[in-house]
Protein backbone atom coordinates (compact mmCIF):
# COMPACT_ATOMS: atom_id res chain seq x y z
CA UNK A 1 0.00 0.00 0.00
CA UNK A 2 1.50 3.40 -1.21
CA UNK A 3 1.63 5.76 1.91
CA UNK A 4 0.74 9.41 0.78
CA UNK A 5 3.37 12.01 2.02
CA UNK A 6 1.68 15.29 3.89
CA UNK A 7 1.51 18.39 1.85
CA UNK A 8 2.72 21.13 4.67
CA UNK A 9 3.20 23.97 1.93
CA UNK A 10 1.61 27.16 3.08
CA UNK A 11 -0.87 26.41 0.29
CA UNK A 12 -1.82 23.54 2.21
CA UNK A 13 -1.76 25.07 5.44
CA UNK A 14 -4.38 28.34 4.56
CA UNK A 15 -6.88 25.13 3.17
CA UNK A 16 -6.64 23.27 6.46
CA UNK A 17 -6.96 26.02 8.30
CA UNK A 18 -9.80 27.09 6.31
CA UNK A 19 -11.26 23.70 6.69
CA UNK A 20 -10.66 23.18 10.80
CA UNK A 21 -12.70 26.29 11.58
CA UNK A 22 -15.63 24.88 9.14
CA UNK A 23 -14.87 21.85 11.43
CA UNK A 24 -16.03 24.25 14.41
CA UNK A 25 -18.86 25.56 12.94
CA UNK A 26 -20.30 22.29 11.45
CA UNK A 27 -19.75 20.63 15.41
CA UNK A 28 -21.55 23.32 16.78
CA UNK A 29 -24.53 22.67 14.49
CA UNK A 30 -24.67 18.79 15.06
CA UNK A 31 -24.51 19.57 18.76
CA UNK A 32 -27.41 21.68 18.40
CA UNK A 33 -29.16 19.23 16.73
CA UNK A 34 -28.62 16.49 19.21
CA UNK A 35 -29.95 18.78 21.69
CA UNK A 36 -33.05 18.79 19.85
CA UNK A 37 -33.15 15.55 18.78
CA UNK A 38 -35.40 12.56 21.06
CA UNK A 39 -34.35 9.39 19.58
CA UNK A 40 -30.93 7.48 20.98
CA UNK A 41 -29.90 5.96 17.85
CA UNK A 42 -30.14 9.26 15.93
CA UNK A 43 -28.22 10.85 18.57
CA UNK A 44 -25.57 8.44 18.57
CA UNK A 45 -24.46 8.55 14.74
CA UNK A 46 -24.66 12.15 15.33
CA UNK A 47 -22.21 11.58 18.36
CA UNK A 48 -19.92 9.72 15.85
CA UNK A 49 -20.55 11.99 13.23
CA UNK A 50 -18.59 14.87 15.63
CA UNK A 51 -16.38 12.09 17.09
CA UNK A 52 -14.70 11.59 13.42
CA UNK A 53 -14.66 15.21 12.94
CA UNK A 54 -12.45 15.98 16.33
CA UNK A 55 -10.10 13.41 14.79
CA UNK A 56 -10.08 15.16 11.56
CA UNK A 57 -8.96 18.36 13.78
CA UNK A 58 -6.36 16.46 15.85
CA UNK A 59 -4.67 15.68 12.87
CA UNK A 60 -5.03 18.79 10.81
CA UNK A 61 -2.56 19.89 14.07
CA UNK A 62 -0.49 17.52 14.03
CA UNK A 63 0.47 18.10 10.38
CA UNK A 64 1.35 22.04 11.46
CA UNK A 65 2.50 21.84 15.31
CA UNK A 66 3.72 25.60 15.02
CA UNK A 67 0.40 27.00 15.09
CA UNK A 68 -1.24 26.99 19.00
CA UNK A 69 -4.49 25.19 20.14
CA UNK A 70 -5.87 28.99 20.29
CA UNK A 71 -4.92 30.11 16.67
CA UNK A 72 -6.31 26.98 15.62
CA UNK A 73 -10.10 28.16 16.98
CA UNK A 74 -9.13 31.64 16.55
CA UNK A 75 -8.65 32.80 19.74
CA UNK A 76 -5.69 35.22 18.91
CA UNK A 77 -4.77 38.64 19.74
Amino acid sequence: MDVKEEDKSEESKKNHIIYYKSLINTILEIQNEMNLEKEDAIKEHLSKRIEAMEKDQNRIRDMFPDISKEEWDGHTN
